[in-house]
């Protein structure tokens, strides 16, 4: 894996140095949330009345949200239905209608629901997929220039409904929208809220909706925003989304793929034990990584209800205090973490596994293309690195990846100075030593 990181004047304080969504993450843990959530001070900690969606275990009490209506949030979170899949289909319109399989070296990565008729599905084999489907059409996805182009228009599209935008991976968006939401509400004025108001699409649970509940106001007026989010993300750039409508990213994240594709749901405060409740076990609620559910099962922790009962101090003696009290809150449906626009990314990055290669002269090829690649991007951005690293992995049969090697020196001023001048040239000269 090659990368330029630290791009800009100045690292942004308010961003991470993090690398690209595509690379592969060390610790899957926490791979899907990147939210943090703050130590919890339970003395601090106020039951709310069982009517305004007090959760109780057995240990402790949570209330899901402020007790002041006027700061109930509402986010949204939009999932872009079969990503990959749409953007071959824009890029290639005559494979809209068939089966349609996006594969990186031998894996499908995502598939088209015309293809998933047929039992096609993520992280299926090629060949199985050419079993079950002999008529699929296959699209390498190695490339992840397309996407990723389309991705920050998508971004920057919702940026335009809400300044808090933060992206989870290339087809996610969080959006904060209490703030547009509390300005519908001051455009209805003291006329009262309209009879008519209605929750667009679907409501968890069918549960019905209370207009006299100012929660369910802001949370009906937020299911009309996402609408509007959805359809001009298909008018401008022809793709289709699910989204989930709630007061935290937990809880949008979890019910915006209860319909799909092309649908939305939106979840209210009653819902939220009959929501969580819905799920398998403690490893399916994001935040809990597949490592924390295998420390969960060990402490026979197996069921969303089993992690809500479980004694918290027991819990804090063998996970830790914070990370105890997090999951602890997660289970609940509790999430106080922020949307948080994490900006241009600071790193640009591009791998490759070079299976094909089997002499310097190759992996020299590889690097190049690899080189250009990332210059034609960083062409693109403007933005000037600081340093440069190349990182190794070596594989085995039995441990996917069982050594990882990085080296990273200063990026050259005349190289900068040479890109600015005279662009990204098809030939680089790089030297391979051996070991």
């Amino acid at each position: 894996m090659m990368e330029f990181n630290e791009c800009g004047p100045a690292a942004d304080p308010q961003y991470s140095l993090q690398e690209e969504e595509e690379e592969e993450d060390d610790d899957d843990d926490e791979r899907e949330w990147r939210c943090t959530v703050d130590c919890i001070n339970r003395s601090l900690l106020t039951p709310a009345a069982a009517a305004s969606g007090e959760l109780t275990g057995d240990s402790y009490n949570y209330a899901i949200q402020d007790t002041d209506v006027p700061g109930y949030r509402v986010i949204v979170h939009i999932d872009l239905d079969c990503f990959y899949a749409q953007v071959e289909m824009i890029r290639n319109p005559e494979f809209k209608g068939f089966p349609l399989a996006v594969h990186q070296k031998h894996l499908v990565v995502t598939c088209n629901y015309e293809a998933r008729k047929y039992g096609v599905s993520k992280i299926m084999s090629v060949s199985e997929a050419k079993e079950k489907c002999p008529h699929v059409i296959l699209v390498c996805g190695e490339d992840l220039t397309p996407y990723r182009e389309i991705s920050y228009k998508i971004t920057e599209l919702l940026e335009g409904f809400s300044p808090l935008v933060e992206r989870l991976g290339f087809d996610e968006n969080f959006v904060d929208i209490t703030k547009l939401v509390e300005k519908r509400l001051q455009q209805i004025g003291s006329g009262g809220v309209p009879a008519d108001l209605s929750v667009i699409d679907h409501v968890y649970g069918n549960r019905a909706l209370n207009t006299a509940d100012a929660k369910h106001v802001r949370l009906a007026l937020g299911s009309q925003i996402a609408a509007e989010m959805r359809t001009a993300i298909y008018n401008r750039v022809g793709l289709t989304g699910s989204a989930g409508i709630a007061s935290n990213k937990l809880l949008a994240k979890l019910v915006s793929g209860t319909f799909k594709p092309n649908q939305q749901t939106t979840l209210l405060p009653e819902s939220i034990q009959d929501c969580m409740g819905s799920l398998m076990h403690p490893g399916q609620v994001p935040g809990i990584g597949p490592k924390t559910a295998q420390h969960l099962a060990f402490l026979r922790i197996g069921t969303i209800r089993g992690l809500q009962t479980f004694p918290l101090d027991l819990l804090e003696k063998d996970l830790g205090v914070c990370a105890a009290q997090r999951i602890h809150k997660l289970s609940f449906g509790v999430d106080d973490s922020s949307v948080t626009p994490r900006g241009p990314p600071q790193s640009l990055s591009d791998e490759d596994s070079f299976r094909r290669c089997s002499s310097l002269v190759e992996i020299r090829i590889k690097i190049e293309s690899l080189l250009i690649c990332l210059l034609t991007r960083l062409q693109k951005d403007g933005r000037t690195p600081r340093t440069i690293r190349l990182t190794i992995r070596r594989t085995s049969a039995t441990n996917k990846w069982f050594n990882r090697e990085s080296r990273q020196c200063p990026v050259p001023n005349q190289l900068m100075q040479k890109l600015n001048t005279e662009g990204v040239k098809t030939k680089c000269s790089i030297r391979v030593k051996p070991d």
